[in-house]
């Protein structure tokens, strides 16, 4: 009887997912918050988490340490892709670029450069209103990081697959493909997720 009484006021006492942000949120929002918050009782990272970083267990279970003190301080918690991502690289400012970029793709959120900016990162300047004389071709890229500047003829940058400018030129698979990696990530269906994610990046995308 002790124990019935005690488990349900634990019910009545036990904040519900929409307090933790997770009500209303993308698909791979609500992937990492349910992973995040879970870890509160279990102390268990997501076995698949592996495959997509450098780090052993035991670091893996440090961030998501930190990215649950994050999580409930957040006001609001994030809800859009962006908002997670940036939240993560906030969190984990501190930590391995690969780490981070791993730890992104697992879950299906922007690159850190689309995050950065998200999170208040300064933007890229503004493209000039005419192409310079002889210009061929204008890029408008995503913030660049500087530790993607290999030497000095090589720099690696992105592209925002979600601008207007950009959309039209994804493929339509890729679109689909990425949808349901986040619907996969969602249901914790880790391996289709993953099966998904080759094709996004066999394609040429990540």
């Amino acid at each position: 009887m002790g124990n019935s009484i005690y488990r349900f006021l634990c019910g009545l006492c036990a904040p519900s997912s929409s307090e933790h942000g997770l009500h209303g949120a993308h698909p791979a929002v609500a992937a990492l918050g349910r992973d995040v918050l879970s870890f509160q009782s279990t102390s268990q990272v997501p076995d698949e988490l592996s495959r997509h970083v450098v780090s052993s267990k035991k670091a893996q279970a440090n961030w998501y340490k930190k990215l649950l003190v994050a999580w409930k301080k957040a006001r609001p918690p994030p809800k859009t892709p962006e908002e997670a991502a940036a939240f993560v690289v906030q969190t984990l400012k501190n930590h391995q670029k690969a780490d981070v970029e791993g730890l992104l793709s697992f879950y299906g959120l922007p690159h850190p450069n689309a995050a950065a900016a998200a999170a208040g990162a300064p933007a890229a300047r503004p493209p000039p209103k005419k192409a310079q004389q002889g210009a061929k071709f204008e890029l408008h890229t995503l913030p660049i990081d500087p530790k993607s500047v290999a030497d000095g003829d090589t720099v690696n940058v992105y592209v925002d697959a979600a601008d207007p400018r950009e959309a039209g030129s994804v493929p339509r698979e890729v679109q689909k493909a990425a949808a349901e990696r986040a619907r996969a990530r969602a249901a914790k269906d880790y391996q289709k997720a993953d099966a998904l994610q080759k094709v996004i990046v066999d394609a040429g995308y990540r």
